[in-house]
């Protein structure tokens, strides 16, 4: 991590998974798309964590958490039992069954940033009820300092039950990031730059369109930038790919403290190293065997991966 880095707030989940997939079975897993955001981030900016989780939520996982020297003082633990996720993948991971969803205290999580969070540089609202993600950005503007940049995901679920109160909230941040099938949802439109052009309208300046596999597309001031996804031979649980590869976007932004279309692009392929990291093993094990080094390694990799020459014809 930078020492001159800034603070980086995430807002979301933090659960306990049970995850399925063609390499084996793992019961009551670290999830939550705050968890893999928060850990994927810290290696390059410091996190402040905001969340709730109940007293079963295993001692191991917050120490996951510090040792990554991500600070918990905005991760509320309540009496009752943490939100649990189970589902399965498909042998080709071409599609996921969600099994159960128990939201436990999540379902009554109203976010209270610790008074020395609500002037936060950059802010991560992650995939939860577009009011709780407008509350938040509330508590840091009423600092009297809005922040630099504000990003936050979003799901179908939210776009069909919550638009108007998701529309509120996309007045007010700067990027959007969302899945293909969400942005056509949200748009209305099928084709992705159209459907990127229509959201940006609606406030934000950026979007990123996720595509699995595929890698992710940004539209921005800049024009429209393609980042692949690093071909793996091995994946072993793609669950939380997409939170990991937000947390590398914004850990690299809050460690150049700039927003410059370059600067967002680096950011780009910065997510998706650090998404490639993510399915290489069940939950975050695979962070706990990360270090600088990988990650540069594997930036340096990207790079060739892309790279071509300009031609005259």
């Amino acid at each position: 991590m930078s020492s001159s880095a800034s603070p980086l707030l995430v807002v979301g989940s933090v659960g306990l998974d049970t995850v399925e997939t063609r390499a084996g079975k793992k019961t009551d897993v670290l999830g939550g798309a705050a968890s893999y955001f928060s850990v994927a981030a810290s290696f390059l900016a410091p996190v402040r964590l905001t969340g709730v989780v109940g007293t079963d939520f295993p001692d191991d996982h917050t120490k996951l958490f510090e040792a990554h020297a991500v600070d918990l003082a905005g991760l509320e633990r309540v009496p009752g039992k943490t939100f649990r996720w189970s589902g399965v993948y498909a042998p080709d991971f071409s599609t996921r069954t969600t099994l159960d969803t128990q939201l436990n205290v999540f379902s009554d999580f109203r976010p209270k940033l610790p008074a020395a969070w609500a002037d936060s540089p950059y802010v991560f609202l992650a995939n939860i009820d577009p009011v709780l993600q407008l509350s938040v950005l509330e508590q840091t503007e009423k600092a009297g300092k809005k922040p630099k940049f504000v990003a936050c995901d979003t799901m179908n679920f939210w776009i069909e039950g919550k638009r108007a109160d998701l529309l509120n909230l996309l007045e007010r941040v700067d990027m959007l990031l969302l899945n293909d099938e969400e942005a056509r949802q949200l748009s209305g439109q099928a084709n992705l730059p159209a459907a990127a052009r229509a959201i940006r309208a609606l406030g934000p300046r950026a979007v990123v369109i996720k595509r699995g596999d595929a890698g992710a597309l940004l539209f921005h001031e800049g024009g429209v930038f393609a980042a692949p996804a690093f071909p793996i031979e091995n994946v072993v649980d793609p669950t939380g790919a997409g939170d990991s590869f937000g947390g590398g976007f914004m850990g690299w932004i809050a460690r150049e403290g700039d927003t410059s279309p370059a600067t967002i692009r680096t950011a780009m392929i910065m997510g998706s190293v650090l998404a490639s990291f993510s399915v290489e093993d069940f939950s975050l094990d695979r962070f706990k065997r990360l270090d600088l080094a990988q990650i540069r390694e594997r930036f340096t990799a990207f790079a060739d991966l892309v790279h071509f020459e300009k031609i005259k014809l």
